[in-house]
């Protein structure tokens, strides 16, 4: 089996990483655009440090540019802002009977499936954060077994195969897409986007603005019920009772516990002076609640600060999280 990383950043370098560290021989490129990155792959391999992790493996990587043959799997793991140019560009590089798994974050199944066909995508959701703190080096911001879940998009002729693989690495949960997907916009959607407007760790929040995550949180609840979501599970327990109870605020700081060190990628793009994929996560539970008929004024709000700290209207700041109030 020949597979390829497309997107080897933080969470593709970790993911790529356990691949190969618990498949030796495994025929696995890491694709990036980072040229500093790709250099210090090759020379001293991937460095995982934190969380759970402390190994570096061997791996090959290289530039789009180097890329030749064809793939039986490429995980994509890039920012979603270029994804119809991405598809195009991959697509040639996908064999005929391949899989694109796409482990982006939002709903990135749709797009994506207008290129390569509905029955060769699949979703892939990881259960843990990193951050890529120098060429070569991904720090694991999430404490416990590294875990995702999968699910196919179209007929999923290729799942079985495709957990066989991940299982080498992972903890693997095989489900619905739609309840995968949104089981993580829950999360993504309040926690990923506060964390980038305020500059803080999910940990923060969900000690000192449970406010504020459980709103967005409620509202992207109304979304995935309207969606035909029947549970919403996250470490074993349904996000759909737990932001409806009227303990979701006791519960908050445990829950998040897990990933209290975590700085959303969202966060980093806009201290780096980027734009950032606000509207592929938040912006795409608004997308399909305004489809549904379902109102999100918060998530709303919450996309639009991100903006105005994009345009440089607004700062990243604990104290910016108030203006979510004026709703």
């Amino acid at each position: 089996m020949r597979i390829c990383v497309y997107g080897a950043g933080a969470m593709g370098t970790s993911l790529g990483a356990g691949l190969v560290r618990e498949n030796p021989g495994l025929a696995c490129d890491f694709v990036t655009r980072n040229a500093a990155h790709v250099e210090a792959l090759n020379a001293r391999g991937a460095d995982l440090i934190g969380g759970s992790a402390q190994v570096c493996v061997r791996v090959h990587a290289l530039l789009p540019a180097e890329m030749k043959g064809e793939y039986d799997v490429i995980f994509l793991a890039t920012k979603q802002r270029e994804n119809a140019g991405i598809a195009a560009f991959l697509r040639p590089y996908l064999k005929e009977d391949g899989a694109l798994v796409t482990v982006q974050n939002g709903l990135p199944e749709t797009g994506l499936a207008e290129t390569f066909g509905a029955d060769m995508v699949y979703g892939c959701a990881l259960g843990w954060g990193a951050e890529l703190v120098s060429p070569g080096v991904v720090k694991l911001s999430s404490e416990g077994e590294l875990c995702l879940a999968l699910g196919a998009y179209g007929t999923g002729d290729k799942l079985k195969g495709l957990q066989t693989l991940l299982s080498s690495a992972f903890t693997v949960t095989v489900g619905d897409l739609a309840e995968i997907r949104y089981s993580k916009l829950v999360v993504n959607a309040a926690f990923s986007t506060l964390s980038a407007i305020s500059g803080l760790t999910f940990g923060a929040l969900s000690r000192k603005y449970k406010k504020q995550a459980i709103g967005l949180m409620r509202e992207t609840v109304a979304v995935a019920r309207a969606a035909g979501c029947r549970r919403l599970v996250q470490n074993g327990h349904d996000i759909l009772k737990f932001a409806q109870s009227p303990f979701a605020g006791l519960m908050l700081p445990v829950a998040m516990k897990a990933h209290r060190d975590i700085r959303s990628g969202m966060l980093r793009d806009l201290e780096a002076g980027r734009r950032c994929d606000v509207d592929f996560v938040a912006g795409a539970v608004v997308r399909e609640g305004h489809k549904m008929g379902i109102p999100c004024p918060r998530l709303e709000r919450a996309v639009a600060l991100v903006h105005d700290i994009e345009n440089g209207f607004a700062e990243i700041a604990p104290e910016s999280l108030a203006l979510l109030e004026e709703i």
